[in-house]
């Protein structure tokens, strides 16, 4: 099996916004990135992608949405039309909003225009809105862009009660800003203090000033999963930052993670990504990376 290696763009560090299209490959292997992506199908008999542990078999027009850090490839397909965009986490995680919406569609990586017309046809605008000033000679054309990159999540916001069947999300318009700042507030401050003595569920939501029942149901509403289930993802995802890191043992990967043992951290880490974490990471070490 074709495993990930890590890309890095230059784009991802001086810039919040990046484009690209005409691809004469059809495949290509599984990878992950900092930053997230935006697919616009092209047209083509064949259009079949992967993200995780799922593999789409799309049509023309049809959207993909893969957020930072997530493994996916391009199983086979015509791409010498489709259009790419790239965003970057740091842009992403600079405004509240942004934050909430990609916490909302953690697990959305589809539009499909046969199930959403109306939606994938506005994001579709959207997308063209940026080609078009991409491609220019315009000056502003980043800040230009990032505008029509908020408008494409607003957009998707807009849409959520439509698109509740596939988050799993019985509450469709969810909670106040109060609410909504205070779980932002606790999930950063579980994205930076990973080694912290308690981060179980209950402290949590004391932190959150709410109660453990109400914190759990806003969170699977929010996130698209439990609470056990998001921290191990998280956990991963710095886990797999690490190890692209020479130096380390994978015991200090483990415990930079916050995980409490080898033994959990193997489990997960083999249960998400398909591999232990040692063989993770000798893929850097074999491209050089």
């Amino acid at each position: 099996m074709d495993y990930s290696t890590y890309e890095v763009y230059d784009f991802d560090h001086v810039s919040a916004f990046n484009m690209s299209t005409g691809y004469k490959e059809r495949n290509y292997q599984s990878h992950w990135h900092s930053y997230g992506e935006i697919l616009l199908v092209g047209p083509g008999s064949t259009n079949i992608y992967s993200i995780g542990k799922n593999k789409y078999d799309l049509v023309t027009d049809d959207i993909v949405i893969v957020w930072p850090m997530e493994m996916h490839s391009i199983v086979d397909a015509d791409r010498s039309e489709a259009l790419v965009v790239q965003f970057s986490n740091a842009f992403m995680n600079s405004l509240f909003d942004l934050r909430r919406i990609m916490h909302m569609y953690r697990n959305l990586h589809i539009i499909c225009i046969n199930a959403h017309p109306e939606l994938a046809a506005k994001l579709k605008k959207i997308i063209l809105n940026m080609k078009e000033i991409f491609f220019s000679e315009r000056q502003d054309r980043e800040i230009r862009c990032c505008m029509h990159l908020m408008e494409f999540m607003l957009t998707l916001l807009d849409y959520r009660k439509e698109l509740a069947p596939e988050l799993n999300d019985d509450d469709n318009y969810g909670y106040a800003d109060d609410v909504m700042k205070r779980m932002i507030t606790v999930t950063d401050y579980i994205k930076n203090n990973l080694t912290a003595d308690d981060l179980s569920q209950g402290a949590m939501a004391e932190m959150a000033g709410i109660s453990r029942d109400y914190f759990s149901r806003i969170f699977k509403n929010v996130t698209g999963m439990n609470y056990s289930k998001w921290l191990n993802m998280i956990r991963l995802e710095k886990a797999t930052e690490l190890l692209a890191e020479e130096g380390r043992t994978l015991t200090e990967v483990a415990m930079l993670s916050g995980f409490q043992s080898i033994p959990s951290f193997n489990r997960v880490f083999r249960e998400e990504k398909g591999m232990p974490p040692g063989e993770y990471r000798s893929l850097f070490v074999g491209n050089g990376k």
